[in-house]
Parts: C-alpha cells; sequence; structure tokens
C-alpha cells in the first residue's frame, strides 16, 4: 500500500509540473478594456475564434483540462490513503 502511495504522489507531482508548464506556454486572455462588456464587432465570431480547437492553443487548452483533471482525482485517491 506504501509503495502504491509513493507511485500516485510521484504521478501527482509530475502532473503538478505539467499544468504549470503548459499554463505557462498559453498565450494571454486579455483583451484589454474592450472584453468588459463583450465586443460588439466579433458577434459572428471569426475563423481564428470558430476552428481554434484545431490549433496548438486549442490543444493547449484540452491538455491543460486534462491534466488538471487527472490532478484532482489523484488529490483525492492520495488523501483517502
Amino acid at each position: 500500500m506504501e509503495v502504491l502511495k509513493i507511485i500516485l504522489t510521484v504521478i501527482f507531482i509530475i502532473a503538478a509540473l505539467a499544468i504549470i508548464t503548459i499554463v505557462l506556454l498559453q498565450e494571454g486572455k486579455s483583451a484589454g478594456l474592450g472584453s468588459i462588456g463583450g465586443s460588439a464587432s466579433n458577434a459572428g465570431g471569426s475563423y481564428w475564434d470558430k476552428n481554434k480547437k484545431h490549433s496548438l492553443e486549442g490543444k493547449f487548452e484540452k491538455w491543460t483540462k486534462i491534466t488538471a483533471g487527472v490532478f484532482i482525482a489523484l488529490g483525492f485517491v492520495i488523501m483517502f490513503l
């Protein structure tokens, strides 16, 4: 049981480092003061907005979610061990 806890802790630390790395590689999301009330000129969405999931930035967002889920799940498992 102790070996399992050590293995899960190592995976937990790797997931934490992966989240840090992925988040730091992402672009900033701030759009200045135009983002407060939404942008009326971009109501329909641009080509970039519609196809963002196929870009490198979209893959970073997907992997951030996956890694964060693994991190949270491992946190609960380690807590109960």
